[in-house]
């Protein structure tokens, strides 16, 4: 279903730029919420006395909440439309974040960081089905890649910002700082952010249509293809996210401002790969480019077990770690645009699954990755490339027969 001529004239009114800044900060709230804290991760788990993979059980908490809040979030928007729902959902991200900053144990932080997460979600996912409420097509695809040139900027600057917060003060001070985005992000929605979805094309029914829409979704094999795809490469980026801090810091004995400045790097591959990706949307098919993605995705993996097997050193490691992560920018970019593209009004419900799948795959991976120790980094070289490898197979076994036969 095409999007109203309305809608688009109402796009044309405002700036894109603007548009494309206030729905990427929205969507980078799972990197900032993420990213901010790594460069403390050792420090917290210390200051907590917990393990280290007790304490990244706090980033699968995170990625737990990021996933559940899409699923309830997504198709509340498509029946209630999508401002309500996100000036709820991030008014809840604020004070959560302050709240995390005042846990006096591990187990009561693991549990903020869930409900962080859960609140955070709503940014996330009605940022993608507002996208899909304007555009569709080759403009879908540009607009996704002028998302991620904003939202690729989150994982540069948080790991830096956080490691500049932790020259003046504890990791709970970059908790304080995450809430203060929250409420700046709240203002720019009320002044900047008008509905996107008319009552006219809202889904109607209660829970029972909900679950439905869930169903169809999960039996449409080229839908599920494209979100598993999609799930599965940025699980072994949250596997990087986790176990990159230890491995990096533990092992090679980086700086956490070292460590800030190689995360950085990777957020900078991030956003070239999404340009090239928006670039050759009106060129070049893009099964074709996320074929490119997957092919980036795998040699990078390969490259990190060999890199860790052979004693390369450190300069093949983050080499490795660059090919997996920016191939991130071209498979996200493509598989968002080719999993809504048939979605129309069901675009949160379609939005909330994508999201879920990456969130539970990656909050499952996550806590894997530390299983070996501080001294070892074949776990995470193996969880990264088995994840990477799962996502070849389902993009080959889901996704090319449907595709012929919609071809024929």
């Amino acid at each position: 279903m095409k999007p109203a001529v309305s809608l688009m004239t109402s796009v044309n009114q405002q700036s894109r730029l603007k548009l494309a800044l206030i729905l990427g900060f929205l969507s980078g709230i799972g990197p900032l919420s993420i990213d901010m804290y790594l460069p403390a991760l050792p420090t917290l788990a210390e200051d907590l006395g917990a393990s280290a993979s007790i304490a990244q059980l706090s980033l699968t908490a995170c990625l737990l909440g990021l996933a559940t809040g899409q699923l309830l979030v997504g198709p509340i928007s498509d029946v209630r439309g999508r401002r309500v729902p996100l000036i709820i959902g991030i008014a809840a991200y604020a004070v959560v974040s302050a709240l995390c900053a005042f846990s006096p144990s591990i187990t009561i932080f693991i549990a903020m960081r869930f409900l962080q997460g859960f609140a955070g979600a709503a940014g996330i996912v009605i940022a993608r089905a507002s996208v899909r409420d304007l555009y569709s097509g080759p403009e879908l695809t540009k607009f996704y890649a002028l998302l991620m040139l904003v939202n690729g900027a989150a994982p540069i600057l948080a790991p830096i910002f956080g490691a500049e917060v932790l020259q003046h003060t504890s990791w709970r001070g970059v908790f304080f700082v995450l809430s203060a985005l929250g409420m700046a992000m709240l203002l720019a929605v009320l002044i900047g952010l008008r509905e996107t979805l008319p009552e006219e094309r809202r889904m109607r029914g209660g829970i029972g249509n909900t679950l439905r829409t869930f169903k169809r979704l999960s039996r449409d094999s080229l839908f599920m293809g494209y979100a598993l795809t999609q799930g599965l490469v940025s699980a072994s980026m949250f596997a990087y996210i986790s176990g990159s801090s230890f491995v990096l810091q533990e092992i090679f004995h980086v700086t956490a401002r070292q460590y800030s400045l190689i995360f950085g790097l990777n957020g900078v591959g991030i956003i070239l790969a999404t340009q090239v990706a928006g670039r050759l949307a009106d060129k070049v098919e893009p099964r074709k480019l996320l074929r490119s993605g997957l092919l980036l995705a795998s040699s990078g993996a390969f490259l990190l077990i060999l890199a860790v097997t052979l004693h390369l050193g450190l300069a093949a490691v983050i080499a490795a770690f660059f090919m997996v992560v920016s191939s991130v920018g071209i498979i996200s970019t493509t598989t968002t645009s080719l999993a809504l593209q048939s979605q129309g009004n069901s675009a949160g419900s379609a939005s909330a699954m994508l999201g879920m799948l990456s969130f539970i795959v990656g909050g499952t991976a996550a806590p894997l990755v530390g299983l070996g120790g501080k001294d070892t980094a074949l776990p995470l070289a193996i969880v990264m490339a088995s994840l990477v490898a799962s996502a070849f197979i389902c993009f080959m076994l889901l996704t090319k027969s449907r595709q012929r036969s919609q071809a024929q």
